[in-house]
């Protein structure tokens, strides 16, 4: 017969028994990975088997007894969490609804950590009596990006599963353009009635990308001490810390280079739990057009166009060239010949398309507009330079007025030679008379 904590059931059964019981917290599916032998080993599929946790608080509490066991659901857990992180919304999406939160759940063994800023959370050989029990941890993702939490659960037997520390964030996917601040969430529950909450914490963030990674830095919150390798631009509000357990990192001005997986851990006394978040430096590009400005256009000409975006990150970039007339229709002329990526000495892109262009294409005396569109994580940017080609059309009004200005002006230039010499004359012929 199975064990209590882990009672077979089916997932339509566990469902349909939560809903009757108005349930605010979830009943969701987790990858439970069996406790591997002394070889130890990563986690694979053959020991990964399908479970249930029973999220509950205090106040709400699941009937074991009204659960029955059925075949298709290896392990169930009932897992009591007084802080609430695991009823979050996020992790329990609505009836039907395709998106699932992803969950898995580990054995995890306590022991001390030799880091700098976390080993005086342990500074006797000790093991408190507290530990001794089964250990697990439970790191789920939401929907939508909108949260992640790990929690370690302490099991003194195996009926009961309680949560002992959370690490949560906000935002697992953070955007922030080049040069801004960016705030990167992360906070922390430790149960008040366990022996560890008030013994100390410490709080580290660490940087990966494509395998490597580095320390952004280390905290020490037993002794208020900052690890002497941190990264520049990089901090915590650690009044926040104090107050209120948040350990949100702070970067004051983004670069290129910091896109990439940022993993925050807290650690307690011989426990550490954390979660990870991914940050993006989204730049748009400057587009500019040349040659910007043009002389008249000759019909039957060829006309070769550059245009250049620069200063843009991540690479994806799409280029389109627009063609508008006088009266104001768009044709469009498609993305051109374009380049290869060039890195600039700040890490971001340029990259340019060329556009071979026939005068023809133009209305001969009126000309148009071309435009190169850019568009781009960021926004779509654009550059325009005016057209104008020689030729015989119809005048439009403002050719109409401009030659009607012309004319007055003519007029009023011969009328007034035409008085000039008139009145000299006259002036000779008195005179004649007078002799």
């Amino acid at each position: 017969m199975a064990k209590f904590s882990s009672v077979s059931l089916s997932l339509l059964t566990a469902l349909s028994l939560v809903r009757v019981g108005r349930s605010t917290c979830p009943v969701m599916q987790c990858w439970y990975t069996l406790e591997k032998g002394r070889g130890g080993g990563l986690a694979t599929a053959a020991n990964q088997v399908q479970s249930l946790l029973f999220i509950q608080t205090e106040e709400e509490k699941h009937d074991p007894e009204s659960v029955k066991p059925a075949p298709d659901i290896d392990h169930v857990f009932f897992i009591t969490d007084p802080s609430g992180s695991l009823c979050h919304r996020a992790l329990d999406p609505p009836k039907g609804s395709i998106q699932k939160p992803h969950c898995e759940l580990n054995h995890l063994q306590p022991q001390p950590s030799s880091l700098g800023w976390v080993a005086p959370l342990t500074d006797t050989d000790q093991s408190p009596l507290f530990l001794q029990a089964q250990w697990f941890a439970a790191t789920i993702r939401g929907v939508d990006q909108e949260m992640s939490v790990t929690s370690v659960i302490r099991a003194p037997v195996e009926s009961q599963h309680n949560v002992i520390l959370s690490v949560t964030t906000q935002t697992v996917y953070v955007a922030a353009r080049l040069g801004d601040p960016a705030l990167l969430d992360c906070s922390y529950w430790v149960d008040p009635s366990s022996p560890l909450h008030g013994s100390g914490f410490s709080v580290e963030w660490r940087y990966q990308f494509r395998g490597s990674g580095h320390l952004v830095l280390g905290y020490d919150g037993k002794n208020d001490r900052l690890s002497d390798i941190r990264e520049q631009g990089a901090t915590l509000d650690f009044q926040s810390l104090h107050r209120d357990r948040n350990a949100s990192l702070i970067l004051s001005q983004t670069r290129v280079k910091q896109s990439g997986t940022y993993i925050c851990s807290v650690h307690v006394p011989h426990l550490v739990a954390q979660v990870a978040l991914e940050l993006e430096i989204i730049e748009p590009p400057v587009v500019s057009i040349h040659p910007s400005q043009l002389p008249l256009i000759v019909p039957g000409q060829t006309l070769t166009f550059i245009c250049d975006a620069s200063g843009f990150i991540p690479l994806s970039l799409v280029f389109s060239w627009e063609l508008t007339d006088s009266q104001g229709n768009v044709r469009l002329l498609g993305q051109g010949s374009v380049s290869s990526h060039k890195e600039g000495n700040d890490a971001t892109y340029s990259q340019t398309s060329r556009l071979q262009l026939d005068s023809s294409q133009l209305e001969q005396g009126r000309g148009g507009k071309l435009s190169c569109v850019a568009e781009h994580p960021g926004g779509t940017r654009r550059a325009s330079v005016s057209l104008n080609v020689i030729g015989f059309s119809s005048p439009s009004i403002e050719d109409s007025m401009a030659l009607v200005g012309v004319a007055l002006v003519l007029y009023g230039f011969i009328k007034f030679v035409s008085w000039t010499f008139t009145g000299s004359d006259d002036n000779e012929a008195d005179e004649k008379k007078k002799n």
